[in-house]
C-alpha cells in the first residue's frame, strides 16, 4: 500500500494538490493508511469521519432528502460525501466511503459487504464505484480502504 500511496503523492506533488477523505464504514482507516507514510502532511489536507447520518449532514452537507430517499449506504450518499469533503477542504481530490461492514446491518437490497466509494476532483465529474466485498468486518473495512486508494490513483490519472 505504501507504493500506491507514494504514487498518489507523486501525482499530487506534480499538480500542487492535496487529498481529503470522507469515511463512514472505514472509520478513519484511509486517513490512517495515508498518514502512516512519511511526508504525508504535504499531501493530506484533512479527513472527515462521518459515521452517523447527522455527521454526514453537519460536516459534509449531505442533504436530508438524499439520506431519506437512498439511505446512508448508497451511490448518491457517497457522491455527496466526496463533494462535501472537497468543498470543505483545500484538496484537489477527495474520496468517500460508505458501506455495510457487518456482521449485522445488512438486508436483501443492501447486504453486508456492499460499499460505495466516490472520488471528487476539482473541475471534473464525480465518479462512484460499487463493491461487494466478502469476509469479516475487519476484512471488509480493509478491502474498502485499499479500494479507495486504488480509486484515488485512477481518478488522478
Amino acid at each position: 500500500m505504501q507504493a500506491l500511496i507514494s504514487d498518489i503523492f507523486e501525482h499530487l506533488k506534480r499538480h500542487g494538490g492535496m487529498l481529503a477523505t470522507a469515511e463512514s464504514c472505514t472509520g478513519g482507516m484511509i486517513a490512517a493508511m495515508i498518514t502512516d507514510v512519511p511526508g504525508s502532511s504535504a499531501y493530506f489536507d484533512r479527513g472527515f469521519v462521518t459515521y452517523s447520518n447527522e455527521s454526514k449532514r453537519d460536516q459534509l452537507k449531505v442533504p436530508d432528502t438524499i439520506l431519506e430517499q437512498y439511505g446512508a449506504v448508497s451511490e448518491q450518499t457517497a457522491l455527496w460525501m466526496a463533494e462535501g469533503a472537497l468543498a470543505h477542504s483545500r484538496a484537489l481530490i477527495a474520496v468517500s466511503v460508505t458501506g455495510i461492514a457487518g456482521p449485522g446491518g445488512g438486508s436483501a437490497d443492501k447486504p453486508v459487504g456492499l460499499v460505495y466509494i466516490a472520488c471528487a476532483r476539482r473541475n471534473s465529474p464525480v465518479q462512484a464505484f460499487r463493491h461487494n466485498f466478502t469476509g469479516n468486518r475487519q476484512d471488509i473495512r480493509k478491502k474498502s480502504a485499499q479500494a479507495a486508494l486504488v480509486h484515488i490513483r485512477e481518478c488522478l490519472a
